[in-house]
């Protein structure tokens, strides 16, 4: 049982706080100043970030004195308004936070001398303490109804010695309240205390403590993030602040993006482009593979430097975002520090290295030694080819010493690495397409159209949804033609059949080429049995270097009675799809439709129909306002998905929208 109580702190009291007040700031403020005719804001006071819903804070006390400190450069004093409290544990789950000037005097206290100061201000926030054990902002009224102006800080001057020593700028308060919440104030076009942190900013050579915002990019920041909190009801977003009070890292992920995690996170793709080569943007994304093998964004960061300090924080930042679901792979550039990052955050995932940015490496590695196109040559060979550990190792080995190469640093510490990266060492972890495991093929950074190595930040801000917008409308083509269009069947082969009327069409064409291919496997025959295992050997003619073909072997193992095949060349975990080589095994024991195991739902052209993503809705607080706004602006937003497949999809999920906002307004009059 939980009760609620009053904290009603009157205006004259000592625990009045506006803030923190230094003879300068009262002094600054005394001058005239313009107002806002509207709602008495201070020109020239935007500082600090305007309360919304959805922040969120560590603790009470630091929203209480974020509110605090806004009030102070907005030019009002805060009150607690309501307090609530657990009865069993004392412990504080809710308040509320208002001006000073909210409600009316009490009835009895109309005739006292003291001068009415009271307007009925409605300017306010409520908070609440979450699952997360963070404190969120539920509600916000900004608007006041009386001015704001320097007479609201002058009632400092006028409190005893005791009370102004709580307001001392250099109290554990202010230092608290500056490292959390001045993160947006820090720009180099700013004034006072933010000019100062701008110019150690530029003077300083080391910027891994603190993002190198040019002039602008603060506004730039702050004016995105106003618009989508406004636009995009589901967005998320935290600030990481250094010690000075400047923005040090920062991750965001719109509404989208957050519904995609839910479907697409088994297997992402982590791309520090921008950041590790250097880029004038310190950009960072989480990258999914949709059911059409489109990449998808899955969330975005800005990162002050390549430590470990800042990716830890912006991992648990995204996994905070993905209610705490991590994913089952993640792919990175071949990195200690990720790698580090990666296993305190994500112990339970696979971090694997990206095998196209080490290949990638490779001319500028490898281009100055002797023999350079014999050696890439042999290198494609042992990485592309080997089918057992055994094969890559011998092939390895044979490289390094027929070139002279044993005392390579780059080879020697690659090959340390090796389970990580090479596709001979992880048939067992599954990738969805995005381990890059054929040779040419790549894992591109999501906004390569958009970035350019002097793209200023407020420029991709602009070019940011657009991006996203394009990508959306992909998915939402490719969904049209998945539906609307029947696949040409090439073969007689039921297999392809099968999957014809299941995956989308992007996804069936891979497979459809996996079917045709068995026709270049011209030999299936069993080698030994081993229980319920029998093992077969598929030969294959493969198309290699100079149009000749080469006959190689494949091991594929299967189980009739668990329905199992397995191929030694794993395309099954690497893309989520039967090789050829299995087809043929299935083919060869008589069997006529590829078993359920093998057809992931992923891949499906309804695969958003079918799959309501797990983000906890079975554990929906029924007291908690926050968890029923999440739950419905996601179911809604499948139907949304929906909707937008074409004209007469968006006129039933509009009527449908209308009907139901029809019902709940009848639920709302049962009750009146």
């Amino acid at each position: 049982m939980e009760t609620g109580e009053m904290e009603d702190i009157s205006l004259n009291s000592e625990e009045v706080t506006v803030g923190q007040g230094s003879e300068a700031f009262q002094e600054r403020h005394d001058q005239k100043t313009d107002l806002d005719s509207q709602n008495g804001v201070l020109e020239g006071r935007k500082e600090f970030v305007a309360p919304a819903m959805g922040m969120e804070f560590e603790s009470y006390e630091d929203a209480y004195n974020y509110y605090n400190c806004y009030a102070r450069e907005m030019g009002f004093c805060v009150r607690v308004k309501n307090s609530w409290f657990k009865r069993s544990s004392r412990e504080k789950y809710g308040a509320v936070l208002c001006c000073s000037s909210q409600g009316f005097k009490r009835i009895k206290d109309v005739n006292r001398l003291r001068k009415e100061t009271r307007t009925g201000c409605p300017a306010m926030i409520r908070m609440r303490l979450v699952d997360s054990r963070r404190w969120r902002v539920l509600e916000v009224t900004l608007e006041h109804n009386h001015l704001l102006s320097a007479r609201t800080y002058k009632s400092i001057k006028k409190m005893s010695t005791g009370t102004k020593r709580k307001l001392q700028p250099n109290s554990d308060v202010e230092a608290r309240t500056i490292k959390l919440y001045r993160a947006l104030v820090i720009d180099a076009g700013g004034n006072g205390n933010s000019n100062a942190c701008a110019r150690e900013a530029r003077s300083s050579s080391d910027h891994s403590d603190r993002l190198n915002l040019k002039k602008g990019d603060t506004q730039a920041i702050y004016n995105y993030l106003c618009r989508m909190q406004l636009t995009n009801p589901n967005f998320f977003y935290l600030m990481d602040i250094n010690d000075e009070g400047c923005v040090r890292n920062a991750f965001w992920v719109d509404a989208r993006s957050r519904a995609a995690c839910g479907y697409f996170s088994d297997v992402v793709y982590f791309d520090n482009t921008y950041l590790s080569n250097k880029y004038e943007m310190p950009l960072v994304a989480f990258v999914g593979i949709n059911h059409h093998g489109q990449s998808v964004l899955l969330g975005c960061g800005l990162l002050a430097g390549e430590t470990t300090e800042s990716y830890v924080w912006l991992f648990k930042a995204w996994l905070t975002s993905m209610s705490e679901r991590s994913p089952q792979t993640i792919i990175t550039d071949r990195c200690k520090i990720l790698q580090i990052a990666i296993a305190e955050v994500f112990p339970r995932s696979h971090h694997r290295f990206g095998l196209s940015h080490i290949m990638k490496r490779v001319p500028e590695k490898l281009g100055g030694l002797r023999n350079y196109d014999a050696i890439k040559k042999a290198l494609v060979k042992a990485v592309y080819e080997s089918l057992k550990p055994f094969d890559f190792e011998a092939a390895w080995g044979f490289m390094i010493q027929h070139f002279g190469i044993t005392d390579h640093e780059w080879l020697r510490s690659l090959y340390d690495d090796r389970t990580r990266w090479a596709p001979v060492y992880l048939k067992e972890t599954f990738f969805a397409g995005l381990a890059a495991a054929r040779p040419g093929e790549t894992l591109n950074a999501i906004f390569d159209r958009y970035v350019h190595k002097q793209t200023p930040l407020k420029e991709f801000l602009d070019k940011y949804e657009l991006a996203l917008q394009k990508k959306h409308k992909e998915e939402a083509l490719a969904d049209m033609g998945s539906r609307n269009s029947t696949p040409t069947l090439k073969t007689r082969c039921p297999f392809e059949l099968q999957l014809s009327k299941v995956y989308t069409r992007e996804i069936f064409n891979k497979f459809q080429l996996e079917v045709e291919e068995m026709y270049s496997c011209f030999s299936t025959t069993q080698l030994h049995i081993d229980g319920p295992i029998i093992i077969f050997l598929v030969k294959e003619r493969v198309l290699c270097e100079g149009n000749r073909r080469e006959i190689r072997d494949y091991e594929v193992l299967y189980n009739r009675a668990a329905a199992e095949v397995r191929c030694i060349c794993s395309c099954f975990n690497f893309y989520g799809y039967l090789c050829r080589h299995a087809l043929c095994v299935l083919n060869f024991n008589g069997v006529e439709e590829i078993p359920s195991k093998y057809i992931l739902s992923r891949w499906k052209k309804d695969f958003k129909r079918l799959y309501i993503p797990d983000n906890g809705s079975n554990n929906v607080d029924v007291t908690e306002r926050i968890q029923w706004f999440s739950q419905l602006h996601r179911s809604a937003l499948q139907v949304v998905e929906e909707g937008v497949i074409s004209l007469d999809h968006y006129k039933v999920t509009l009527q449908a929208f209308e009907e139901s906002l029809n019902r709940v307004h009848d639920v709302e009059g049962k009750h009146e």
